[in-house]
């Protein structure tokens, strides 16, 4: 909270020359150079940390992941150059954090949860 996003990366999955519809994490990049990526656990909770973006890497037969800042139609894009204004986090004791709202000075909110096993951003 209190920091400008600068910069916003995402990881895809790529499989036979198709891209996942849903980034499989985000980093938001803010003005002080620091790191926060958003994205899914394997027991279907939502994950919030410090860390840098990791190198794009080959699955073999299953594809690969590509790493960087072609983000297509991303909710947080509209939000560079801002300032995080609020962030919420929720969570169900026995489920772990479901889901995190990341507020910003004109009333927007970016919506993070995990559906299905998938990382969802809405506005």
């Amino acid at each position: 909270m209190g920091r400008t996003i600068s910069r916003v990366v995402a990881s895809w999955h790529v499989s036979e020359g198709e891209r996942s519809e849903a980034p499989l994490d985000v980093w938001l990049i803010d003005d002080l150079g620091g790191c926060t990526r958003i994205t899914t656990g394997s027991d279907r909770c939502l994950i919030v940390e410090s860390s840098p973006p990791h190198a794009p890497y080959d699955m073999g037969e299953w594809g690969r992941v590509e790493v960087g800042e072609d983000l297509g139609d991303h909710p947080f894009l509209r939000h560079l150059g801002e300032t995080v204004a609020s962030v919420t986090e929720y969570a169900l004791p026995e489920q772990g954090r479901t889901h995190l709202e990341i507020g910003f000075p004109d009333g927007g909110l970016v919506r993070a949860d995990c559906y299905q096993g998938d990382l969802r951003l809405m506005r």
